[in-house]
């Protein structure tokens, strides 16, 4: 007979509080000698092929205020539109950017800035190709569960309007939200956790 487990209960859930910038960056932190520099922090060295941009990014919470102990990964995929993955089964990626970068939110003005390059275009499935865009994984204190959301660029309006991802919100007025502004080389992408220009988020 099996035995019964009643006894073994969910743990309570916890929020990530001001551990997680330790754990994840301590150089930011200010607790030198654990990484040479904070994991995530250069995604591109002077050989990476493409586009070089800024991605300005910035969490807001429900009145429109930085969020100043969040912390944001980013992934996506490589000029010729191939990511840096062992299950990327379609070429190789470019070995000299990484896909992936990680940057805790500035303690004064609430925001990161990612040196990165402009993504190529992806498959949905044959056939279909989606925007160029950049995967954005967001915690912070009183969030108990990642937020995953998109960031799309507000030049590549075709391909925008083509994507099959942004077809499918419902609400096309929140489209906006996922789209990030381009002044100069920085493109500069506001996520809104709450309030009249909440951000689309993504259950992944």
């Amino acid at each position: 007979m099996v035995q019964s487990l009643n006894r073994l209960k969910e743990s309570p859930s916890q929020t990530a509080g001001p551990y997680v910038h330790i754990g994840l960056t301590p150089n930011f932190c200010g607790i030198p000698g654990v990484f040479e520099k904070d994991l995530g922090t250069d995604m591109v060295n002077d050989k990476t092929m493409g586009e070089r941009i800024t991605v300005r990014a910035r969490v807001l919470d429900g009145t429109g205020a930085p969020l100043r102990d969040a912390l944001i990964e980013i992934w996506q995929a490589d000029a010729a539109g191939l990511y840096n993955s062992p299950t990327e089964i379609r070429g190789a990626a470019d070995p000299n950017f990484t896909g992936w970068g990680r940057k805790a939110t500035d303690m004064v003005s609430g925001e990161c800035l990612f040196e990165t390059i402009k993504p190529g275009r992806v498959p949905y499935k044959p056939g279909v190709l989606m925007a160029p865009h950049i995967t954005f994984w967001i915690v912070a204190r009183g969030i108990n569960l990642g937020l995953q959301t998109r960031m799309y660029f507000a030049d590549e309006e075709q391909a925008n309007a083509d994507d099959p991802v942004l077809a499918r919100i419902e609400h096309r007025s929140r489209v906006p939200t996922l789209i990030a502004a381009r002044l100069d080389d920085v493109y500069v992408f506001d996520i809104h956790l709450q309030g009249d220009k909440e951000t689309v988020f993504f259950d992944i």
